[in-house]
């Protein structure tokens, strides 16, 4: 399947916001609990907060860093310090001083907008000389202030396409995070790119936020989405299942996107069987893998279908997506968006490029690629070789060009000589009628280099015997987990992912298995 049209864009997404305000000045643009703005007093909140920062000296070149929670604040925060030039910077509130010391230090930011609660920490953390700071929220600044000073929309400063629109650090996961630095034209061609695949309908979708608004996947299918079709954008300020339920029903939200976390997580709530959502006509999947087994659930019981996508932030970030007016094909991420080329590697050079049904690297090539990683030119070059992204994540295509996600490079798990994806285990766990969440990683074995570790979140009380039974007629033996462990909870990143890093880190310190089936793989 081939998609090659690709919509209207616009030069940069601070553009894209003041198109909206232009066209459909009235429209509600924004609602977090009892507070709402039309794009009218959005922009002016944007263009007012934009030259409240160019006064304190952000402009091109420089950095604004986020440390923010949801609300109104961090999307005109967001979108603000774009229009004053500077590349904003989000940042996890829930971060330690610990783990904000290094990336505050790389950044190099000349201003931070952080919540007042964590005050303390982002005090904590400051490098020196200290960036000047502004506390958001109660007790502090608001950047609403600037709601009905309507000349305002008039003056909101539009940068320039080639300059650094935003430095999204990632989760971290193989060491201290990376700083992607992401252009303003990719960051707007790749909400095009998206539209292509998952059309939405100008002036009449109503997008729900539930993902943290620091998250590159929350900005670009929930604040840059609902700009983009001058919508209706619904904040949540924390997560919580029956806070979803009812704001989709009292919002009469079109438009969710989500992780299996989440997903899940609706459906075993206690308010699920007679929660409203008669007015969803879509959802979408990304962040982490969804099993088909939940798709086919949600899909069952809501009427609504998910679309599952693929990206990651150093592609801009959206890759590929199954598409919503066109045939889906579930246990894949769709096939790639328009002007984007995307192989399947060998593994171990990443030259030979595979035939159609073989497993290897998933390589990119597009308008929405990174520029570089800060201060990090041995790695932007590991990971930029020949006008190719490598992303280090493994896939393979179909007949039909769907792309299915196999794991993470970094996830692949040698035992005894043979390449063992985790996923793949995963899915067939998923398939148990009884399981809600699986995990699978290796761990360094004396005998087999590493051995397999199922761990596995249940609705009822499950054996792990019971597990294992399941498994293996469906999995040569080389792929049985050593290992089967039933467990109340798993660790999660701050988006919601499974923390697979976290998890191992934890069994490995155990060393013992823990009240588990021990199978015996070769």
């Amino acid at each position: 399947m081939s998609i090659t049209a690709m919509p209207h864009t616009w030069p940069t997404v601070v553009h894209m916001l003041a198109d909206a305000a232009r066209i459909a000045p009235d429209h509600e643009a924004l609602v977090c609990e009892d507070e709402r703005l039309n794009y009218r007093q959005y922009v002016a909140c944007v263009a007012g907060l934009a030259r409240h920062l160019q006064s304190m000296g952000a402009r091109e070149g420089t950095r604004v860093a986020l440390v923010m929670g949801n609300s109104l604040d961090i999307a005109i925060a967001t979108l603000g310090v774009q229009a004053a030039g500077a590349q904003v910077v989000p940042l996890n509130p829930a971060y330690t001083a610990s783990e904000l010391t290094p990336i505050l230090a790389d950044a190099d930011a000349t201003i931070i907008l952080h919540d007042t609660a964590v005050a303390p920490t982002v005090q904590a953390a400051l490098p020196s000389p200290a960036p000047q700071c502004i506390a958001v929220g109660n007790g502090g600044e608001r950047f609403t202030r600037w709601q009905h000073q309507h000349e305002l929309v008039s003056q909101l400063p539009l940068p320039e396409p080639q300059q650094l629109s935003t430095l999204q650090y990632t989760g971290g996961t193989t060491g201290l995070p990376k700083g992607v630095s992401l252009a303003h034209d990719a960051v707007a061609i790749n909400i095009g790119q998206r539209e292509a695949l998952l059309p939405t309908r100008v002036e009449a979708e109503r997008v729900l936020a539930i993902t943290p608004l620091f998250h590159v996947y929350a900005v670009a299918m929930g604040l840059y989405l609902a700009a983009g079709c001058r919508g209706t954008l619904v904040i949540l300020p924390r997560y919580h299942p029956q806070a979803v339920l009812d704001t989709i029903a009292a919002e009469r939200i079109t438009l969710m996107s989500g992780s299996p976390t989440i997903f899940i997580g609706l459906m075993a709530c206690a308010g699920f069987s007679q929660a409203r959502l008669d007015t969803l006509r879509l959802c979408s999947s990304g962040s982490s893998a969804l099993s088909e087994e939940t798709l086919k659930r949600w899909e069952a019981a809501t009427g609504c279908v998910v679309c599952e996508g693929y990206g990651q932030t150093e592609a801009g970030p959206v890759l590929a997506y199954n598409p919503s007016d066109g045939p889906r094909r579930p246990g894949t991420v769709g096939v790639p968006v328009p002007d984007t080329c995307i192989e399947i590697v060998d593994v171990d050079t990443g030259v030979q490029v595979l035939p159609v049904g073989e497993i290897g690297e998933i390589r990119a090539k597009g308008p929405q690629i990174m520029r570089e990683y800060r201060n990090r030119p041995d790695e932007t070059a590991q990971a930029l070789r020949h006008g190719w992204l490598y992303t280090g994540d493994i896939g393979s295509f179909d007949d039909d060009g769907f792309l299915t996600i196999r794991d993470r490079k970094k996830d692949m798990v040698i035992v005894s000589g043979f390449n063992v994806y985790p996923r793949e285990i995963e899915e067939v766990l998923y398939g148990h009628p009884s399981v809600i969440e699986a995990a699978v990683v290796g761990v360094p074995d004396d005998y087999r280099g590493e051995r397999l570790i199922a761990s596995v979140v249940c609705r009822e009380a499950t054996l792990p015997q019971a597990l294992q039974q399941w498994l293996e007629p469906q999995l040569v033996k080389y792929k049985w987990p050593a290992e089967m462990r039933v467990v109340a909870e798993l660790p999660k990143t701050a988006v919601g992912k499974i923390d697979k890093k976290q998890l191992r880190l934890e069994l490995i310190a155990a060393g013992q298995p823990q009240a588990t089936f021990t199978g015996d793989t070769p």
